[in-house]
């Protein structure tokens, strides 16, 4: 057959599908979005909702609550149960739990304490040794999940008991080592500031890693004879977030702006993001989350994916009860105890992250955390009881779980429709 009476070529179906071709307009990306939300992936749409339902509330009863300096005091205080939350999400996504986070965050209070204070060890291995113990106290709770089958409910449980124990008996009969307050550790959680220059720097940075990252997905499409992503649109949203970000970063500096330790905190939160969403041990997490038997089947270690999750979660925690000794300047037998263990695990799940495993992200233990202190401080400005924020923070949990459970079963029906 010569070249004239050949057919003419066809594009790729992708190229041809003019519905794709609709969704990369603003109406088109706007009704998918739509869609997303009437079969159930609603992702953090009802945290940010009730988020901004909160800063209302609270403004209005007291305008002292959106001042610049009360929101830096607020991000302070976030950021050391926050990063504990950021390990209960790894547990969460595998449809787990870990009890012992607050008691293992007191732990790593007493150690900095114990070995920096009263023994004189050099902060940096003091430091190192805390975050080893919690990974340590992972891997234990790895083996007594994976190898001889105890529930992770249990084995957390029977850890909290005895990661309290040893705070207590390390902390000793006075209960409480005063960290140096001229130390760094002591100026990060309490002090120290990111220069203005580097906020309104770091706040351009997401909007530059999207418009870049859109721009690869691209040549990836076009190399493979996709049809490419609207990058307008990317554009756009780039636009929006980096807006949203510098004016908030301008804002934090009328006050005194915004805390190293919050900083560290989005850090890992960003860090965690790309290895759940990037890379193959977060697809792995993801799949043993969803089903863990077909997850085997597929291949994947499954023991090893647990091993991660508790090794993370108990490290993390570790983490947060150093910030939790840096912001209170001292180490003492309340560290952990209170209501740490159940904000941290209410934080990831108010953020979006599922009971039931298979869904989450490392951004829900942000807005989550946020959601929690909100309420925290708005109470505290407006002297009402700690009772009050027990009962207001259970609700708020409630319905989260309630939207989740709701989700879940209309994504459900929707894949069989």
């Amino acid at each position: 057959m010569s070249n004239a009476d050949r057919p003419p070529a066809t594009a790729p179906l992708d190229r041809s599908d003019n519905r794709l071709r609709d969704d990369q307009s603003f109406a088109g990306a706007f009704r998918a979005f739509l869609d997303r939300v009437r079969s159930g992936d609603l992702g953090m749409l009802p945290v940010a909702i009730g988020l901004v339902v909160i800063s209302l509330v609270f403004t209005a009863l007291n305008p002292v609550f959106l001042a610049p300096n009360n929101l830096v005091n607020l991000l302070f205080d976030c950021a050391t149960v926050g990063v504990i939350s950021l390990g209960i999400v790894c547990v969460l996504i595998l449809g787990e739990i870990d009890l012992s986070v607050g008691s293992m965050s007191g732990l790593a209070s007493a150690i900095i304490g114990v070995l920096w204070v009263n023994a004189g060890i050099p902060l940096v291995f003091a430091i190192v040794l805390a975050l080893g113990t919690g990974a340590l106290v992972g891997v234990v709770y790895a083996i007594l999940f994976t190898r001889l089958g105890m529930p992770s409910f249990v084995a957390t449980l029977a850890g909290l008991l005895a990661l309290l124990g040893l705070q207590l008996y390390l902390l000793g009969s006075t209960g409480s080592i005063n960290l140096p307050y001229q130390s760094e550790l002591v100026r990060f959680g309490q002090i120290l500031i990111i220069p203005d220059w580097v906020t309104y720097g770091l706040a351009v940075l997401p909007g530059v890693a999207m418009v870049l990252g859109g721009l690869g997905t691209n040549r990836q499409r076009l190399a493979e004879g996709l049809s490419p992503i609207a990058i307008r649109l990317v554009v756009t949203k780039a636009l929006i977030l980096t807006a949203a970000l510098l004016f908030a970063g301008w804002y934090l500096n009328l006050g005194r702006g915004l805390p190293w330790m919050f900083g560290l905190f989005v850090l890992l939160a960003v860090v965690l993001n790309y290895g759940l969403t990037r890379t193959k041990w977060g697809r792995s997490m993801f799949a043993v989350g969803g089903n863990r038997e077909a997850a085997r089947r597929a291949g994947i270690n499954v023991k090893r994916i647990y091993m991660s999750a508790f090794v993370l979660c108990s490290t993390l925690a570790a983490a947060g009860g150093i910030l939790a000794a840096s912001r209170l300047a001292s180490s003492s037998q309340q560290a952990g105890t209170g209501d740490v263990n159940l904000n941290a695990i209410a934080a990831a799940v108010i953020g979006g992250t599922s009971l039931f495993g298979g869904r989450g992200s490392a951004w829900s233990a942000v807005l989550g955390i946020i959601v929690i202190q909100a309420i925290s401080n708005g109470l505290t400005l407006l002297n009402l009881s700690s009772s009050l924020r027990y009962m207001i923070t259970g609700a708020v949990l409630a319905i989260a779980v309630i939207v989740d459970s709701l989700a879940r079963r209309s994504r459900a029906s929707h894949g069989r429709g």
